[in-house]
């Protein structure tokens, strides 16, 4: 598969990913206009421009760890990956379900690796597996002190001071985590092993317009239909996430930053009364989740056994 191929299913992968994770980390504060959401959007895109060039281990253990993909084969097996990928975040996003990319794309090469024969990682398998069943947990956990917190410092205009601090929190651990799945792609597809700032630039622009046309949709599920939220539920689910995904990218392990938010959201309403959470809503995103890798990996198996005997 020719690179320019590559470069551009890179490129489509970072516009899905800020359709389904721009919209989420958007959604906390919408409530709270200290930051407005195409301030929001700029934050994210500085993040993801500045950050991947002095930390993309998280990325490099994408590349190093989870597939062993080289060659014109190699490469025609990851883009085989990453179209599943995306078929399955695209169609739960279009249905206003924000689901895990990390899970998504953790399927879908495992699933490519078995359709075409190659040796798949099963133990990094099962370590995303267990971060992404621990981050929605870890998120409501967190919630709780942060809550406790809020509720004694954060007075009036002082929530909107924390809100700029927790949301700018929340974008450097996204570019230092979850983000980094992006760049992983990039540099498979264009065979380098680093983060050239040229390259995140370009990643962080395609990020940046995903998440504008992805806003309406997640911003709803997540600060509406997910808890009756109030700004200060907001606040707090920017601050516990963005603590749980930077102690996270600190350890290398890929980590689902919608996953988390969705926790610290359910976990700040929880602080209050059970009854503020809407676990409808709340199920119908587990749902999501449960779905996202297993579908994706049976997808990409699939795909990959058939273009395998096409060529063979």
């Amino acid at each position: 598969m020719s690179s320019l191929a590559l470069t551009a299913l890179a490129g489509l992968f970072a516009v899905v990913c800020g359709m389904n994770d721009g919209g989420a980390l958007l959604a906390t504060g919408l409530k709270i206009p200290s930051v407005r959401p195409v301030t929001g959007v700029l934050m994210m895109m500085a993040a993801l421009t500045l950050v991947p060039p002095v930390a993309h281990q998280v990325a490099l253990t994408f590349t190093t760890r989870l597939t062993t993909m080289d060659g014109p084969e190699g490469r025609l097996v990851m883009a085989i990956a990453v179209l599943s990928a995306l078929a399955v975040v695209m169609f739960l996003s279009s249905r206003g379900r924000p689901t895990s990319l990390t899970l998504a794309i953790v399927g879908a090469l495992t699933g490519a690796d078995l359709g075409w024969g190659l040796p798949v990682a099963y133990e990094y398998v099962l370590f995303v597996l267990a971060v992404a069943l621990a981050a929605p947990f870890v998120g409501a956990l967190l919630a709780v002190p942060a809550g406790i917190l809020l509720v004694r410092v954060a007075r009036g205009r002082r929530l909107r001071h924390w809100h700029r601090a927790g949301f700018t929190l929340q974008c450097l651990a996204y570019a230092a985590n979850d983000g980094q799945k992006m760049l992983a792609v990039f540099m498979l597809a264009l065979g380098i092993s680093g983060a050239p700032l040229s390259t995140c630039f370009a990643m962080a622009g395609l990020f940046g317009a995903g998440a504008v046309y992805g806003l309406p949709r997640a911003g709803r599920l997540l600060s509406r239909e997910i808890i009756v939220s109030r700004p200060l539920h907001g606040v707090t689910a920017e601050l516990s996430t963005g603590t749980a995904v930077i102690g996270c990218a600190a350890l290398g392990a890929p980590v689902s930053m919608t996953q988390t938010i969705a926790g610290a959201l359910i976990g700040a309403g929880m602080t209050e009364s059970t009854g503020r959470v809407r676990w409808h809503a709340a199920t119908k995103i587990v749902m999501a989740w449960a779905l996202t890798l297993p579908v994706s990996g049976l997808l990409a198996a699939a795909a990959a056994l058939i273009v395998r005997g096409l060529i063979a």
